[in-house]
């Protein structure tokens, strides 16, 4: 059978209908991703290669530390940066609800192992080199090259004054009122404070031996409750501890010490 003249038979209409279709459907289920890269301090990262691993599109965050990429459901993006590990998120079916919220974690410049010491030596340089553990499991990557974990993903919730704006503006940021409205954003934002104290205890305790608290009467199963407590009294210990300074953690900590074993001595029960 011929058309127009020429000689494309139906099976080729069909095979060039079906190309049609294919193509159409990729078009229109892209959609545009943004989002805002950040470190673990929270600054923003600018120059961050952001790659769609399907299509090859290649953009850069500005000096904002925002992106804007196109990609289509079960796209790969990967963000890479030197002296950062690398971070991959795949786009869902739906799409993601909001903007990107991407954390880089910058990759340790050297892994020192020292010995523990089994008691305090009443010197805090000292203490704090000694105290520290050497984190084997890392040198064991950083050695052979396995993969380093992913940085953090997570949803950047939904702030009252980026939902009012657009509708100032005669827009309504559906999605965004939802989460607000919700309590969905509040939640988001309680989990995360939370996620990142677990975070900062636990980076504590990998780093400093046990008995070094106990040294200072307080028990081992109070260890991590009194960390937490060294980060309400001393916010410096939580600056420290961002910045990787386990000199300065110690320091702060031991601030707060004679204040903590005083107060779980006086709520002792007497026996």
């Amino acid at each position: 059978m011929n058309f127009a003249g020429g000689n494309i038979g139906i099976k080729d209409w069909k095979k060039v209908s079906f190309l049609l279709v294919f193509v159409f459907h990729n078009f229109f289920s892209q959609q545009t991703v943004t989002g805002r890269i950040t470190d673990d301090d929270g600054e923003n990262l600018s120059s961050v290669i952001v790659i769609n691993m399907s299509s090859d599109q290649k953009v850069y965050s500005n000096s904002m530390g925002l992106f804007s990429i196109d990609a289509a459901p079960n796209d790969e993006l990967r963000f890479v940066k030197a002296d950062f590990r690398r971070v991959s998120a795949t786009v869902p079916s739906n799409g993601f609800s909001s903007q990107l919220l991407v954390v880089l974690i910058p990759i340790p410049k050297e892994i020192e192992e020292v010995k523990v010491v089994k008691k305090p030596t009443g010197d805090l340089e000292t203490d704090s080199r000694l105290a520290s553990k050497a984190d084997k499991g890392e040198m064991v990557r950083q050695a052979v090259g396995l993969p380093q974990p992913v940085g953090k993903m997570r949803e950047k919730p939904a702030e009252v004054k980026q939902v009012l704006l657009p509708i100032l503006l005669g827009s309504l940021d559906v999605q965004g009122t939802y989460d607000l409205i919700s309590g969905k954003a509040r939640r988001q934002k309680r989990q995360y404070r939370y996620d990142d104290l677990q975070e900062h205890i636990a980076w504590v305790r990998n780093r400093v031996d046990n008995e070094y608290f106990t040294a200072a009467g307080i028990p081992e199963e109070r260890i991590s409750e009194f960390i937490q407590y060294s980060f309400e009294v001393k916010p410096q210990v939580r600056t420290y501890v961002k910045a990787k300074n386990l000199s300065g953690v110690l320091l702060r900590m031991e601030e707060t010490m004679p204040a903590y074993v005083e107060r779980l001595k006086k709520n002792k029960t007497p026996e």
